[in-house]
């Protein structure tokens, strides 16, 4: 039976899905880091992408040789040289009979846009966009890409905190969240756990992006200006996106996909959507149906011959792993 493969990786995860040409997936894998940037060395970032494929072969009982084809969906594809890494590691392994390798925000537009074509917006712990026209022309942010994810709001969470119990900016309900998340009982001690000698830097100080949505979508004044600022910097890189495959004048689906955009509050999506459509009223944002990963699986079928349909999808939505497999 034709089988075909596709692996989206990234800095938290690597994620690989074995699938039959029908969209039944088969086997599931699972390893770390697989950013050739991210990792200790790219040697590491590519053994994290083979064991989660491994991992998804011997989950279906198949080996290598029986994969049509084979797409990654790669953080850290980013520059001529990074392709030609990835593309000849993939072939070694003999991955496929055809190897493709995007960049991860290509693989996330696949996902989420009905034809492939559209702009996309991934914001989780970083953020990426990226843009493909119905010729195939695309373009992704890479190391273009200033607005960034949760680790960046929650940086802008903490400034906002500092400077109010200095007294420069009003108070914020930010405060009270921020020292909850520590367990600290001053913003003084929140400073001294992340700057002090030899202290161990809590892992929360990267996830403080939900108390500051929370507080934002609450109406605390603080808030709402980090969340509107990142929301119309977003805005502003998709719009380039757009305008690099030359979708300014077209009606074209604004994908939107990661954990930071999946909070229930509406105002980062919102003024995003609202930053795009004031320059192109046609765009019309849609949230994701289906993981990033799916995006290289559809990839990979297309590099296969086999188009996207109704009852593909059906397929794959139904067989997919459950959502332990996609968190990070």
């Amino acid at each position: 039976m034709d089988l075909i493969l596709g692996v989206d990786g990234g800095n938290t995860k690597t994620l690989a899905l074995v699938v039959r040409c029908d969209g039944t997936i088969v086997g599931a894998g699972r390893a770390g880091c697989g950013d050739i940037y991210g990792a200790v060395s790219p040697a590491a970032a590519i053994a994290e992408i083979e064991q989660a494929v491994e991992e998804a072969l011997a989950a279906a009982g198949v080996v290598a040789a029986d994969l049509v084809a084979g797409a990654f969906s790669l953080a850290g594809a980013d520059w001529p040289e990074d392709f030609a890494l990835l593309e000849a590691a993939m072939r070694r392994a003999g991955y496929g009979r055809t190897i493709t390798v995007v960049n991860d925000a290509i693989g996330a537009l696949y996902a989420g846009s009905p034809d492939g074509t559209g702009v996309a917006v991934a914001c989780g712990t970083g953020a990426a966009i990226g843009a493909r026209n119905a010729a195939g022309q695309i373009w992704h942010s890479s190391f273009w890409q200033e607005p960034q994810g949760a680790g960046e709001l929650s940086s802008r969470a903490l400034r906002a905190v500092y400077r109010a119990e200095l007294g420069i900016d009003p108070p914020t309900m930010l405060t009270a969240l921020i020292l909850a998340a520590f367990a600290a009982t001053s913003v003084e001690a929140v400073l001294h756990q992340l700057t002090a000698r030899d202290m161990a830097r809590p892992e929360v100080r990267r996830q403080l992006v939900r108390p500051l949505i929370d507080a934002a979508d609450a109406g605390d004044a603080a808030a709402r200006r980090i969340i509107v600022a990142h929301g119309e910097a977003l805005g502003d890189y998709a719009l380039a996106a757009a305008r690099k495959v030359g979708l300014l004048a077209t009606s074209f689906p604004l994908v939107l996909t990661g954990g930071v955009l999946r909070h229930p509050s509406p105002l980062l999506r919102d003024t995003l959507a609202a930053r795009v459509r004031a320059a192109v009223p046609g765009a019309h944002a849609m949230h994701s149906r289906f993981e990033p990963i799916v995006g290289a699986v559809l990839l990979a079928l297309e590099q296969a011959g086999i188009s996207r349909d109704s009852e593909l999808l059906q397929r794959l939505a139904a067989t997919l792993p459950a959502t332990t497999f996609f968190a990070t």
